[in-house]
């Protein structure tokens, strides 16, 4: 995605992350650089020291007063560098304008290993010790008043977890959004920062770190050179990597998957090593990412998306920070923002809302004025009614178009109502006699069955994704061609009489059996029209060896009948009257997943599948079901 065109350039972290590909930021408008320059006192690759002496090249744009100011401080593994292709560029300029206008220090900061950062880059970098220390730091300029705000979405809002655990008495406040990445393991959620769902890995990594991950090769400035040296020549050295355009709806089919990076000559990284890690690996602990085992006691503003691939997980830290924060002050200093748009596309918002193929409405928020709010009561210390007038949840529910306001997420009202899978053992395809119905099954349906060929995966068509490039394009699509396909079990419930408002998590069980030694299951939550059309809400996965969890491998067995349960879905939507509750039911989902090759093996170092038949039932022994927190009105 061309982030020049995605997003008003209002907030670094908006440009710097929306798409995690390589970013070029827009021409600087001349009077945007003059109206800086007049307000702000400002330094470029100042080398902000590590403990290690690692230097971190670090951007600091700061009002010409003696007072001391607070600090809005963003990290990012993207190029900010202000020159390319001998061109001024404008993003960060017109963020730090924004932030210098209402009297903050507006500090960006390239990870280690990135661009004119020294040292070796990691995924997150290590930023636990790189963010403390930034901190430190800053707090010890003349013109901070000790107090810091981070800021920002995706890669500049995924560190910010893990740094805030450590308590360093300068972070202030917090804003993360799109934040999934940043969350190692949170409640029923074992994704690593996103790489896994249900222990399948989520292909989008394979895509961002082509372009993302820095080679060992890559050129680097002397030590010696001075910040002035640094400044001066990043007029013409801007040292971003000017990777090939892959098709990657073609790479990524490309097997072994641990290869499809070299398959693509691309870069040298972390990815070979990452690929090989299973869900419980120690060195998933080693990094950034926030574990739910480690505390946390910063007020902070989360902003989620319906059509981001870490909505459930997301929602899920949230849920956990507002019950384990360290005091009861904190607990109560989270507040939540849900948007009905792609990973931070918040501000792409417009009267239209348009995400994927569907009309949203009129889904426009004041960011601006929240985030900013927000940090003039903890940075400032503006006696402002952020805490007595901000709502603590404001979500979007889609269908009726409108934002909605609750104590908690999900809302009280929110009941959880179980539906039931059944069929006459023909639920396949959308021409099938799948249902979903609130009684439960009798004993005598058959179970219904398909073939799953890893060389023939069910297309993703849409979806709650991000950063694929040309594989796949997020959002809602109709989903009703697709499941003209043999090997989508597809079960609907009866037209709603009356509207219903299904708002939280979606849990899924699903009773499963395979002639293969593993395989995964998927499923899709869709909102059926009157006239046939199927939007998809959210999707789930389990890899099948993983039932008994993350931390255990355990092979299936011809002719026995396995117990699963998916990672939660999460959403919120209007079925108005006339519309119908869909369930998709299969074993594949790529690319957003990577393909089980059925054998039972590694998976990532294999190159030919064979063909799993399996089966979903439904009876009473077996109850198959989707629970759904449908919203008592």
């Amino acid at each position: 995605m061309n982030v020049r065109n995605s997003f008003p350039a209002l907030m670094l972290a908006f440009f710097l992350c929306a798409a995690r590909t390589l970013w070029a930021q827009p021409s600087a408008p001349a009077d945007v650089l003059q109206q800086l320059q007049q307000l702000a006192t400002i330094e470029q690759k100042v080398m902000m020291p590590m403990r290690d002496g690692v230097r971190l090249a670090t951007d600091i744009y700061r009002p010409k007063t003696n007072a001391p100011v607070p600090i809005i401080f963003s990290k990012t593994p993207y190029n900010f560098n202000n020159w390319g292709d001998g061109e001024q560029r404008g993003g960060t300029y017109q963020a730090a304008l924004d932030a210098v206008k209402r009297g903050y220090a507006y500090v960006v900061q390239n990870e280690r290993g990135k661009f004119f950062s020294e040292g070796d880059w990691d995924i997150l970098g290590p930023p636990t010790t790189d963010g403390f220390d930034a901190f430190a730091w800053m707090k010890q300029q003349p013109w901070s008043n000790g107090k810091i705000g981070t800021l920002g979405c995706s890669s500049t809002a995924e560190w910010q977890m893990a740094v805030a655990a450590l308590d360093h008495p300068a972070h202030a406040a917090m804003v993360p959004m799109g934040f999934g990445a940043g969350v190692g393991r949170v409640g029923p959620f074992m994704e690593q920062g996103n790489w896994y769902r249900g222990g399948a890995q989520q292909m989008l990594f394979t895509t961002w770190l082509y372009g993302t991950q820095t080679d060992a090769a890559r050129p680097l400035f002397s030590k010696t050179a001075t910040s002035e040296d640094l400044t001066r020549a990043s007029r013409f050295y801007d040292l971003a990597p000017e990777m090939p355009k892959v098709d990657w709806a073609q790479g990524l089919r490309h097997l072994p998957v641990q290869d499809i990076i070299k398959q693509a000559n691309g870069q040298k990284g972390i990815y070979e090593k990452m690929i090989v890690r299973q869900p419980t690996d120690p060195d998933w602990s080693k990094g950034g990412l926030y574990q739910d085992n480690m505390p946390f006691n910063k007020p902070s503003y989360w902003f989620v998306s319906w059509y981001d691939v870490s909505s459930s997980p997301n929602l899920a830290l949230f849920n956990h920070v507002r019950k384990n924060a360290t005091d009861a002050a904190m607990r109560d200093a989270q507040f939540l923002v849900i948007a009905p748009t792609l990973h931070c596309a918040y501000k792409r918002a417009t009267e239209n809302t348009v995400v994927g193929e569907r009309n949203v409405g009129d889904a426009r928020l004041d960011y601006d004025g929240l985030i900013y709010g927000w940090f003039d009561y903890w940075l400032k210390g503006e006696k402002n009614d952020v805490l007595t007038k901000t709502p603590r949840v404001r979500y979007y529910t889609m269908g009726s178009n409108k934002w909605q306001t609750s104590d908690t997420w999900p809302p009280a009202e929110a009941a959880m109502t179980t539906y039931y899978l059944s069929s006459g053992g023909r639920a396949n395809s959308l021409y099938g006699d799948g249902k979903l119905t609130p009684t439960p099954p009798a004993n005598s349906q058959k179970a219904d069955a398909f073939a799953y060929d890893p060389a023939y995966p069910v297309p993703s068509y849409g979806g709650n994704v991000c950063c694929t490039g040309t594989a796949i394009q997020g959002g809602a699509f109709d989903q009703h061609q697709m499941e003209t396909r043999q090997d989508i079990l597809v079960y609907t419930t009866e037209p709603f009489a009356e509207g219903v408002e299904l708002s939280g998590s979606v849990e899924t069980t699903l009773y499963v059996g395979s002639d293969a030694k593993d395989t995964d299951f998927t499923v899709k939550l869709i909102d059926v029209y009157p006239d046939g059309r199927a939007y998809n809400l959210d999707e789930t996965i389990l890899r099948a060896r993983y039932r008994e969890g993350f931390d255990k491998q355990v092979m299936m067995e011809n002719g026995k009948v396995y117990k699963l349960t998916l990672s939660p879905m999460a959403t919120s939507n209007f079925f108005a009257p006339g519309h119908q509750i869909r369930v998709e039911v299969s074993s594949s989902n790529f690319p957003r997943f990577e393909r089980n090759l059925n054998t039972g093996g590694k998976n990532y170092d294999e190159s030919k599948g064979v063909v799993a038949n399996n089966k979903v039932f439904h009876t009473a022994g077996y109850p198959s079901q989707i629970r759904l927190p449908l919203v008592k009105k």
